[in-house]
């Protein structure tokens, strides 16, 4: 990452069409919903709902780029998860509700994953797993055995493992989203959050993606914080 007061940041990638999304949401939200319910809401209103969640101005990083990368990368664990549906649920919703200046920006999602889902015609269950599961990516840090956390906190967390220009230009990103934070400020902040991933003992706790990606997502975190020391 370049120093938080840099000019220029590398290119965020593009945008995913939004029509695939949409698509995918709405096979998702149908394999999701109770059986014994026979009528069910249109699902393509809650995904349209979301996707202008996802493509909201202030965002530079938590955008539908996002969403589709996190998507790609639950579809590549969803073996080691208990329920697949709800984690690709828990993916749509994570950072559906995303303001940089709040804390709760988590808890927000989870409320809105609560209200929707059901009215939506998902089970009481598995709407529970789904706000749960949004919470946890507050911490990224599931506890032992909890297999449906450990596929989302991975998907969730790849992106620290990307080749350099691809982190710093999602170090760059996160920087602008705070871009009303002076720097000295944003720089503690952050420095505090790269400590907390760095402190926990594994970044990721499925077996694929501690292989794949531990070492990488370590040292590119390291890399960011020892520049913001700079």
């Amino acid at each position: 990452m370049a120093p938080p007061s840099a000019p220029e940041a590398p290119e965020a990638p593009d945008a995913p069409s939004e029509q695939p999304l949409l698509e995918s949401w709405a096979g998702l939200l149908r394999a999701a919903r109770a059986p014994e319910r026979a009528a069910h809401p249109d699902p393509y209103p809650y995904g349209r709902d979301l996707l202008a969640r996802w493509a909201e101005p202030q965002r530079r990083y938590h955008t539908t780029a996002h969403l589709a990368a996190v998507l790609d990368h639950v579809d590549a664990l969803a073996h080691r998860a208990a329920d697949p549906v709800a984690v690709r649920l828990a993916a749509w919703f994570h950072d559906a509700v995303y303001l940089p200046e709040r804390s709760t920006n988590e808890e927000r999602s989870a409320r809105l994953a609560e209200r929707a889902l059901p009215e939506a015609g998902v089970a009481p269950a598995r709407t529970a797993e789904v706000a749960r599961l949004v919470r946890l990516t507050a911490t990224h840090d599931p506890a032992p055995g909890d297999a449906d956390g450990e596929v989302l906190c991975d998907a969730d967390l790849a992106v620290l493992a990307g080749p350099p220009r691809e982190y710093a230009a999602y170090a760059a990103a996160v920087r602008q989203e705070y871009g009303f934070v002076p720097d000295d400020v944003f720089r503690e902040g952050r420095a505090a959050a790269l400590r907390q991933l760095l402190g926990l003992p594994r970044l990721f706790r499925t077996p694929e993606g501690y292989e794949r990606w531990e070492r990488a997502a370590r040292h590119n975190v390291g890399t960011e914080l020892e520049l913001l020391r700079a």
